[in-house]
């Protein structure tokens, strides 16, 4: 197990095989899956063993564990990707249990994931976008430093759009 990025209250790490339950059941929250892409149990399965076998080949972008660092307990996943193909820009999400909604620790790993990225690889620019709705997200985006821009369309779906450049 590889761990991406630590700061004082979170360890941001690879999955392990037998955490597909926990991964799974933070998805089971309606409102915690109120703003991200909507997605059946087998697609999760996918998403979830799909990061597993990339965990091989990239430390640089995919789908970690947000845990604890004192306690061990699952707070919830994070990502960075490559924006629209585009592997000079990078995208940062993530999706959190609500016990631990308010308390920073998004800001927390966003900074961190920004951390990591521009000390790790030679991406120029970090990315996020929320739906207009999402707020709190909007918010955390801004405490981690990335500014609002023009929003941004995919799907079809109006999105709030940030970014920071290295």
């Amino acid at each position: 197990m590889h761990i991406i990025a630590q700061t004082p209250r979170l360890i941001i790490r690879e999955f392990l095989p037998e955490e597909l339950e926990t991964y799974l059941h933070h998805f089971s929250d309606e409102e915690v899956c109120l703003y991200i892409p909507k997605r059946t149990t087998d697609e999760r399965i996918t998403i979830f063993h799909t990061a597993l076998a990339n965990y091989v080949n990239s430390k640089l972008t995919g789908i970690w564990g947000m845990f604890n660092k004192e306690t061990g307990e699952f707070i919830g996943s994070c990502l960075l990707r490559p924006f629209n193909g585009d592997v000079k820009v990078t995208e940062v999400g993530y999706s959190m249990d609500k016990k631990y909604w308010g308390q920073g620790i998004a800001t927390e790993m966003t900074e961190a994931m920004i951390a990591h990225t521009f000390s790790d690889t030679n991406v120029d620019e970090i990315v996020g976008v929320t739906e207009l709705e999402n707020i709190g997200s909007q918010r955390v985006l801004e405490k981690a430093g990335l500014k609002r821009v023009d929003n941004f369309f995919r799907d079809g779906l109006e999105l709030a759009f940030f970014r920071k450049a290295r």
